[in-house]
């Protein structure tokens, strides 16, 4: 389950993060490359751009479900 009060702080501004037990897998960026990259640090992925539209937040979604370690949250939900 993804904690919010344990988020990487590079993580852009609003409902969709990555937190700390993020093992830097990449499938998030795979399968949302529009919304997730890989920390500047190379030791996590973040979300660096929020959703804007429907099929963004579709792969956000999919990354969600598929994440091994349950390390992406969305506070939107």
């Amino acid at each position: 389950m993804p904690d919010r009060n344990e988020k990487w702080e590079d993580n852009a501004p609003g409902p969709w993060y990555v937190d700390k037990s993020c093992i830097v897998c990449g499938l998030c960026v795979e399968l949302a490359p529009n919304n997730f990259r890989e920390g500047k640090d190379g030791d996590h992925d973040v979300v660096y751009k929020q959703p804007e539209n429907a099929e963004e937040l579709a792969q956000c979604r999919e990354a969600k479900s598929q994440c091994p370690v349950e390390s992406i949250g969305d506070d939107g939900e």
